[in-house]
């Protein structure tokens, strides 16, 4: 199946461009779509010490946040588009 990816501020720059589409096995959940990330890109930091996406980066499939969904074991299927967005901090 086919995942596209929207990449966000710090994130866009370590993969160098806002989308970007990968083809994964038909049994990929949000966890394993984002392990492969980040063996491809290790300066995502995706994940925190515990193997859970940090606090303040926020995971939308298809526009909501993971969270609200299955957190990491929430499924994906053909053309979903999962959506990423580092730690943000201004004032």
């Amino acid at each position: 199946m086919e995942i596209e990816f929207r990449a966000f501020a710090t994130f866009r720059a370590t993969v160098g461009q806002k989308t970007f589409s990968r083809e994964y096995d038909d049994t990929e959940t949000v966890g394993d779509v984002l392990r492969s990330l980040s063996e491809e890109y290790p300066d995502m930091d995706l994940f925190d010490d515990d193997g859970q996406v940090p606090e303040f980066v926020s995971i939308l499939k298809n526009g909501r946040d993971i969270t609200h969904i299955d957190g990491l074991a929430t499924e994906l299927e053909d053309g979903d588009t999962v959506s990423l967005f580092p730690p943000v901090a201004g004032g």
